[in-house]
């Protein structure tokens, strides 16, 4: 029984003598990621401020069965985007699969789906994400 004790011991300690050992190696060659000057970094959520935005411009235009549909919900290499009424500038990169979708409703993505606000979008989206 001493026997396996002493080894098991022994294979602590050269466990944590050789765990020691390369955090000393690794501790200097690991360095904080700096940024580059001038550089911004991009992000792809809208945030709450951005969202009550949307509602008081819509809110402010004329309603008018045109004008109501602002923001274009489509699907573009297997994953969603929304776009502005345009239909070429993107709003929003969703990184949502097309393929977490009812089949019924993968085919209204592929066509488009128009959407008079930014919540009704989120809405929609959560709806058949939960």
């Amino acid at each position: 029984m001493k026997k396996y004790m002493f080894c098991f011991l022994l294979f602590v300690a050269a466990s944590a003598i050789c765990l020691g050992i390369g955090f000393a190696i690794t501790k200097d060659s690991v360095r904080p990621e700096e940024a580059l000057p001038g550089a911004t970094i991009e992000t792809e959520t809208v945030t709450e401020a951005q969202i009550v935005i949307n509602q008081e411009e819509e809110e402010a235009e004329p309603v008018n069965a045109k004008s109501k549909e602002k923001y274009y919900l489509v699907s573009e290499d297997g994953y969603l985007l929304v776009l502005y009424q345009d239909k070429t500038t993107i709003c929003l990169y969703t990184h949502m699969p097309i393929t977490d979708f009812p089949e019924e409703e993968r085919g209204k993505l592929m066509e488009g789906i128009w959407f008079s606000s930014m919540i009704e979008v989120f809405n929609y989206l959560e709806s058949y994400t939960s």
